[in-house]
């Protein structure tokens, strides 16, 4: 990490208050804040998830400042799940955290798996561009994600078990402003292939904040 990462605490507009790291970078204004979103809470997913622990470090080693926190009812965050619904106010108290922090900066909004699924429902003008990764698209996205002209990138994992790339693709192929990439051999939590996930999540980036 270029910076060092401290703990906060956020306040979701319901209530709960939830655990999260924030990092920035050092010196330089970051030029980019990221928001993480792990996987199911109920299956085991939190903040510290093996996907969004290596995004937290290699994004935030790229100059970005980066939050990643636990949606209610995980670790230390108070309240409990809310199917999908309650968490995107969750990340709606994360948006104002990192844009507090990084007021001049464009946000991106990166989830994993569940927390994907979340991110792509949520509708903020706030944010600049989604990266979603290996959604299952359980949580059926709004129509806006599909016809909104703000960049989103899926990335897949080719060989994931839960729901097959193929058919998350042809889902998200006739959604605007969105590119697909597909990360050979990997399984749904990229064991040996969070390099990839890394790359193809700074790609996206890129498409509104530039290299």
């Amino acid at each position: 990490m270029n910076g060092s990462a401290h703990d906060v605490v956020i306040r979701a507009p319901d209530g709960p208050e939830l655990e999260a790291e924030l990092v920035l970078s050092d010196g330089a204004v970051p030029r980019v804040g990221v928001v993480l979103c792990h996987p199911h809470p109920q299956y085991g997913g939190t903040m510290r998830s093996l996907v969004i622990s290596v995004l937290f470090a290699e994004l935030s080693a790229s100059g970005l400042a980066c939050l990643r926190f636990n949606f209610r009812g995980v670790g230390r965050s108070t309240g409990s799940y809310a199917d999908g619904i309650g968490e995107q106010l969750d990340v709606a108290a994360a948006l104002t955290t990192i844009a507090d922090a990084v007021p001049a900066a464009p946000i991106a909004l990166v989830g994993w798996s569940f927390g994907a699924d979340v991110c792509l429902n949520v509708n903020d003008s706030r944010v600049a561009g989604w990266v979603a990764i290996a959604p299952p698209l359980r949580f059926q996205p709004s129509l806006f994600a599909a016809s909104d002209p703000r960049p989103k990138r899926v990335v897949l994992a080719g060989n994931d078990e839960f729901r097959a790339a193929s058919d998350v693709a042809t889902e998200v192929g006739a959604w605007v402003a969105t590119t697909v990439a597909v990360v050979p051999g990997a399984r749904h939590f990229f064991v040996g292939r969070t390099d990839r996930v890394v790359t193809e999540t700074l790609a996206g980036i890129a498409r509104f904040a530039g290299p």
